[in-house]
């Protein structure tokens, strides 16, 4: 698969490249998930938006977030690898370069998450480690986790 990365920050998002974010988290937040939230925050404006494309589709997307902007720490959220492109594991690459990218535009303090309970296993793979008690965040278990 031959997928192209980009990270840019809100305001040099192109048109097309916020609407295919946007209709990704959609897709899988909203109606796979089958959760009726406010997707659109008011923090993407903050957040650097790292992309993933195969060809002009998008494969799968974070939003990195500031220490100060979400939580105290840096955070990574949003985290979403499009269902056409599951199981190859491209959502272990997303979420690597997402950490280093952190740390290349943030520095080296530690990064929190607000994580799925289901995908515990997967973040730990990362160094994460839970904080905190787990949450229910529209309708589905969440709970904290830090790495550091």
């Amino acid at each position: 698969m031959n997928i192209h990365w980009y990270c840019k920050p809100f305001n040099d998002l192109l048109p097309q490249e916020l609407y295919k974010i946007m209709q990704l988290r959609n897709e899988v937040f909203v109606v796979e998930q089958n959760c009726v939230f406010q997707d659109a925050d008011n923090k993407d404006e903050g957040c650097l938006h790292f992309m993933g494309f195969v060809n002009d589709e998008l494969a799968a997307y974070t939003r990195l977030a500031p220490p100060g902007y979400i939580y105290k720490e840096v955070s990574i959220g949003r985290v979403v690898t499009s269902p056409a492109h599951r199981n190859k594991g491209l959502g272990r690459e997303l979420m690597q370069r997402s950490i280093d990218l952190c740390k290349h535009y943030f520095g080296d303090g530690p990064i929190k998450i607000g994580a799925q309970c289901y995908l515990l296993k997967f973040y730990e793979s990362f160094g994460f480690k839970i904080i905190g008690e787990r949450y229910d965040e529209d309708g589905i278990e969440h709970v904290h986790m830090l790495l550091e």
